[in-house]
């Protein structure tokens, strides 16, 4: 199958990574963004996590900085909007990604799920394509009690050690996930090893992404 690049090593590319919790970005797509980075790809990151307080938002912080290691450069942007009530703030978490797009102009925006079971997560679906409704947007999956896995029809194949790194990376910075059962090296492997089988990666592994439009020329 032909791939169609996000960039090469020594090429530009801005992204806009958009996550309702402190680890939704690194458990969606960390593998592709320590991956771009590994290639030499010059990545000009907007992190963007829109509910995060207290302890959750050292984690998120501490994270996003091991994750954006070796960017061209980055900004890390920390919200506390109240957790599993993102429906009921959809104005307020509008108005701040208008002002987002005021100020950033990404190549590629990653965002949740469409049909992604959580409340939070389809609110920032859902405003993401009202507001970013001229850019590509890729979503991500988060794995989770909710059974709620999709088709994906895009993937970006990564390598044993970056996946190893965002497995290290995720179980060192998200001290108050641990407790959560799915919350695991098996879980985040094993996702990836599917993923992997389903495109035929060269390391067998995988993220798995939803793009619903794309302009090919």
């Amino acid at each position: 199958m032909r791939g169609l690049g996000l960039a090469r090593g020594g090429e530009e590319l801005s992204i806009l990574c958009l996550g309702a919790h402190s680890d939704d970005i690194e458990i969606g797509a960390g593998g592709t963004i320590l991956g771009l980075i590994a290639s030499g790809v010059k990545l000009d990151v907007h992190w963007c996590v829109l509910s995060a307080g207290g302890q959750r938002s050292v984690e998120a912080r501490a994270s996003a900085e091991a994750f954006l290691k070796g960017s061209k450069s980055s900004v890390i942007d920390i919200a506390d909007f109240e957790d599993s009530y993102f429906p009921a703030h959809s104005r307020a978490i509008k108005q701040r990604l208008i002002d987002l797009r005021s100020r950033v102009h990404p190549d590629l925006v990653l965002t949740h799920a469409r049909f992604d079971a959580h409340q939070d997560h389809r609110e920032v679906n859902q405003l993401t394509w009202n507001v970013f409704r001229d850019h590509l947007v890729i979503e991500y999956e988060i794995p989770k009690w909710d059974g709620d896995l999709c088709q994906p029809n895009a993937y970006v194949p990564l390598s044993a050690a970056v996946l190893e790194r965002k497995i290290e990376l995720l179980q060192q910075h998200f001290g108050t996930q641990r407790s959560k059962d799915w919350f695991d090296r098996d879980t985040f492997a094993g996702l990836a090893r599917l993923r992997g089988m389903e495109c035929r990666a060269p390391e067998h592994f995988a993220e798995a992404f939803t793009l619903r439009k794309a302009r090919l020329l």
